[in-house]
């Protein structure tokens, strides 16, 4: 796959980005190493993980990095790809935990970096990302926490994930005063369907809308990291089994069923999977995108990644 570069940086990304919040549920072990051995054999080079994947899960926590950490020590492909964590988001462990509760303070921040680099078994990450925000710590305070890691060789360069377009906005101001590079990336909620689609329960997870859409075209150098690319499967199950099977998606609306045939006719022009035209929606935006995906095996994963190989164009998204 061709590589993706962010503006000011020394980073080659692939055009997508291997998920794994799904590490230690789905695959571990032998089958974890097969699938981000084939990842890389396919051109990819972005590995996206949290210090919170999964720990709603019990008992393990930080199994995800865990499970990554594994892989690289038994592979010692560090040098060979670029990791993304994530720190700061709320505490999900117990029975009722709240995601409203910050965890963004320097102290916290320095507690999960430390238990990151740890369970990667690596000296530095390469993206290290707010995982969520708060808007009563001032950003000023927040960029020097991100700073302050970068002067000790801890990680590489810095983003967001979840943080509304004033916020990166001031952050950037910030940035430019005092000359530090800034934020690299910003992780939201985009996809062919977001538009269309009904709340989530977790009111903390922002999308990309009109505004931060016009941000990252006026910003290049914070590239968007969209998460939920696939809609959470809901595209490829209603063209395959109908809209009984996706009745309680969030997704499940009038716009969306209507997306659907579009991707439908998509899917004839090209000879390209339900996966495929879902992503392709991310080539074809006035601002770079750089999605993320979750697959559910090595074939999901040859099958995301063959999407740049097709020669989709904005027409073909123009009523999505």
């Amino acid at each position: 796959m061709r590589k993706m570069t962010i503006p000011d940086t020394e980073l080659k990304l692939s055009p997508i980005g291997l998920g794994c919040v799904n590490a230690g549920l789905k695959w571990d072990g032998k089958e974890a190493d097969y699938l981000f051995d084939a990842f890389l054999d396919m051109g990819g080079n972005l590995y996206d993980t949290a210090r919170v994947y999964s720990d709603w899960i019990p008992p393990e926590i930080g199994r995800s990095e865990r499970v990554l950490g594994d892989w690289l020590t038994r592979s010692k492909k560090r040098n060979q790809i670029v990791i993304i964590t994530k720190g700061g988001h709320p505490d999900m462990t117990g029975d009722n935990p709240d995601t409203h509760k910050s965890r963004v303070y320097r102290a916290e921040m320095r507690t999960d970096i430390e238990l990151s680099l740890k369970a990667l078994r690596t000296d530095y990450i390469d993206i290290y990302f707010y995982h969520r925000d708060d808007e009563s710590i001032p950003v000023e305070e927040l960029i020097e926490t991100m700073e302050a890691f970068v002067k000790s060789g801890k990680i590489r360069y810095y983003g967001c994930s979840n943080w509304t377009t004033q916020r990166m906005e001031k952050a950037a101001k910030y940035c430019k005063e005092k000359g530090y590079r800034g934020f690299v990336a910003n992780q939201a909620l985009y996809n062919v369907g977001y538009a269309h689609m009904n709340p989530l329960d977790d009111d903390t997870m922002l999308a990309i809308d009109g505004p931060m859409q016009k941000f990252h075209k006026e910003n290049p150098g914070n590239l968007a990291m969209p998460y939920m690319g696939v809609c959470s499967g809901f595209f490829n199950k209603i063209l395959s089994k109908g809209e009984e099977a996706v009745k309680d998606s969030p997704y499940y609306t009038e716009g969306n069923i209507r997306i659907a045939q579009k991707l439908k006719q998509i899917m004839e022009k090209y000879g390209a999977t339900a996966t495929q035209a879902v992503l392709g929606f991310f080539t074809c935006q006035d601002f770079a995108c750089l999605p993320l995906y979750g697959p559910r095996g090595a074939e999901s994963l040859e099958e995301a990644c063959g999407t740049f190989e097709i020669p989709f164009t904005k027409e073909d998204y123009e009523l999505v």
